[in-house]
């Protein structure tokens, strides 16, 4: 759209103002999305620290970075390679528990040790996904489900997982990353905002890079990406391990950065469909879709919440008002869905394009 806004402005008498600052508006918008990439994150860096709380480092700020670079992990599979799953919440426990044992039974450091958790939820995934060579689609969905099923036995069944404990639950303990110590609000934030800010560059020069554009391929029609020369099955096992490693990493954030104390149900069946819907309501393979799914399934609810107390608080009872709030959040899902079925990023880019020829066009 740059290219197109950029021919309009060279050939287009601009006698108008209006137009020019149409044009420069657009021009301005459609310039790429690399600015406003360090724009957000030294927003994210500097700006939101100074003006947030605790409360809103810790209950809002740190699930939503986490949850985004869950629906991140699974969109480089979903979203871009076209591998349905549903195992998500299986393989960030992956992660979570490796990464305990690492800290406990081999007092490894805590980035050393998420990474190798990481790395562990990675060839558990590699491994579920060998069923993609044979099946896909409803049937490889439902493989990911017995994934999800039997991981959760598998770390309720052995102690070891999370050291003995009697409550059967993973603790986090004291942390520290070179030196820094890892304890306050401010500190976990700035861990998970480093992390995940890495970790999505890499995501973006993968998509870019020739496993994305074979995933790419492979998610529009495998048998022609087979046709020319793509290796299929090895692309898909590349995208299931890959995909897994960044929810192995989320996985460990979310127990270590943000609950601090969590066991297995954490991981349950439910946070699966949570990453499923920030993927499919953000925008399937876009990265900026991502941010944009886990800020509506956390910021929106709290809207609600803080709607329904400001002006029902008293006047509708507490339960109902609970339920009336699950019901128009859901509701609101289903219309958007209705409205834009590729997700918000799509939206917002549909949006941008017609700013991009405004006032000609709109």
């Amino acid at each position: 759209m740059s290219v197109s806004a950029q021919r309009i402005s060279t050939t287009v008498s601009l006698n108008d103002g209006r137009v020019r600052v149409g044009l420069q508006v657009g021009r301005w918008l459609t310039h790429g999305s690399f600015p406003y990439a360090w724009l957000v994150l030294i927003l994210a860096a500097v700006g939101i620290p100074l003006v947030s709380g605790d409360y809103w480092l810790n209950a809002i700020l740190i699930p939503f970075l986490i949850l985004s670079l869950a629906g991140l992990g699974l969109n480089l599979l979903t979203g871009y390679a076209g591998q349905t799953s549903l195992g998500s919440g299986g393989f960030m426990a992956v992660g979570a528990f490796a990464t305990y044992a690492f800290l406990i039974h081999f007092q490894l450091s805590f980035l050393l040790a998420i990474f190798l958790g990481g790395a562990v939820a990675a060839l558990v995934g590699l491994f579920f996904g060998l069923p993609s060579a044979k099946i896909k689609g409803f049937y490889l969905m439902v493989t990911s489900l017995a994934a999800q099923f039997f991981l959760e036995w598998v770390f309720v069944k052995f102690p070891w997982f999370y050291n003995y404990s009697s409550s059967a639950t993973l603790s986090s303990p004291p942390m520290t990353v070179l030196g820094w110590d890892i304890a306050s609000p401010v500190s976990k934030y700035y861990l998970v905002l480093l992390l995940v800010a890495f970790l999505t560059w890499i995501a973006v020069n993968l998509t870019r890079s020739q496993a994305g554009r074979n995933w790419m391929a492979i998610r529009d029609m495998d048998t022609a990406a087979a046709v020319i020369g793509i290796r299929v099955h090895r692309s898909k096992i590349l995208a299931f391990a890959i995909s897994s490693f960044y929810l192995g990493i989320a996985g460990a954030l979310w127990v270590f950065a943000y609950l601090g104390s969590a066991g297995v149900q954490s991981f349950g069946l439910q946070r699966s469909f949570q990453i499923l819907f920030i993927i499919i309501i953000g925008g399937l393979g876009s990265i900026s879709g991502n941010f944009i799914g886990a800020a509506f399934i956390s910021l929106l609810p709290l809207l609600l919440d803080y709607i329904a107390h400001t002006f029902f608080a008293g006047m509708v009872d507490a339960g109902l008002l609970q339920n009336l709030q699950k019901v128009i959040f859901g509701s609101l899902i289903v219309w958007f869905l209705i409205k834009e079925p590729e997700g918000i990023a799509r939206f917002i880019s549909h949006l941008r394009g017609r700013l991009s020829v405004w006032p000609l066009r709109f």
